[in-house]
């Protein structure tokens, strides 16, 4: 971990302490709000916003002048709990400029106010809606719980809305792996997300009730990975979840699918945030891009 990343965590423990799971949910979104203002850099010149309902949930579509045919539809992170529309505005912002594809950021409820399976059924809703309202490619992406979210629209898609997904990009997703593995032992106590805070962000999500075996919890859990598009996995080294990552590279890639995951190396959990500090989170950001890009026409075999 390079002197860059470490300040970078050092500025987002000025707002957000490693004991934020400690405060109250209210607290907790009050001091991540902050945190994220204090990280956004505005929107690049060409780019434009505007929210609007889709199935009935508030989504934001960032669009360029000269726009290229497709859609990037995009769920936030936060742990299901904290995080917003505002929390990746510029994040969106810049998907948008480097793409040239319009971004559809999705407002799904959060927990304990709206537990699973709300949460999917918000963002389900508004792909349907974003479906049927839009034409061309759709490109899924999402970071750590958006990425659990697209990735369960993903599966829950093959048979109800066929052809329209042509790649998803997952970034540091939580997917349900196994906790007695991996990156889950190793680095368990990682700095910007511990074992501890997902346990929390777990147990508010799931509303006190065992949702083992349903891919839209736990999309690691499903029997059948086949039929799901191609997919890019992007994960930090310092991170407990990481090891998700290469699991559902691994069993896409088993059932006959195709699925490329790349390990950021000396990197942390949030660090999209840290991408205009960080060379290293820089250059993550430009390869997010570029499988964005790819991911359009349904290709990954040119990822650096």
């Amino acid at each position: 971990m390079d002197d860059e990343v470490r300040a970078f965590l050092a500025r987002t423990e000025q707002h957000y302490p490693p004991d934020a799971v400690d405060l109250t949910v209210q607290d907790q979104r009050r001091v991540y709000n902050a945190m994220c203002a204090d990280f956004n850099v505005g929107y690049p010149d060409d780019v434009t916003a505007q929210d609007r309902a889709f199935g009935g949930v508030t989504c934001r579509v960032y669009s360029r002048a000269a726009p290229v045919a497709g859609t990037v539809f995009y769920c936030h992170g936060g742990g299901f709990v904290v995080g917003g529309l505002d929390s990746h505005d510029s994040i969106c912002a810049e998907f948008c400029a480097g793409t040239g594809m319009q971004v559809i950021a999705v407002d799904y409820g959060l927990s304990p106010e709206r537990p699973f399976p709300g949460d999917f059924e918000d963002a389900w809703a508004a792909f349907e809606a974003v479906c049927a309202e839009t034409d061309g490619a759709i490109v899924l992406a999402g970071d750590s719980a958006g990425g659990n979210l697209v990735a369960a629209i993903a599966h829950y898609a093959r048979g109800r809305i066929d052809g329209r997904i042509t790649g998803s990009l997952l970034i540091y997703p939580g997917l349900g792996g196994d906790r007695t593995r991996g990156s889950y032992v190793t680095h368990a106590d990682a700095p910007g997300l511990s074992v501890r805070d997902m346990a929390f962000y777990q147990t508010l999500r799931s509303g006190g009730q065992d949702h083992t075996g349903d891919p839209r919890f736990a999309p690691l859990q499903d029997t059948d990975f086949s039929g799901l598009p191609p997919t890019v996995i992007l994960t930090a080294e310092f991170d407990p979840l990481s090891s998700d990552g290469e699991a559902y590279r691994d069993a896409i890639q088993a059932a006959g699918g195709r699925a490329v995951w790349i390990e950021e190396a000396g990197l942390v959990h949030a660090h999209l945030r840290a991408r205009h500090m960080s060379r290293r989170a820089a250059t993550s950001f430009a390869r997010m891009i570029q499988a964005l890009t790819l991911l359009r026409t349904g290709q990954i075999t040119d990822l650096d």
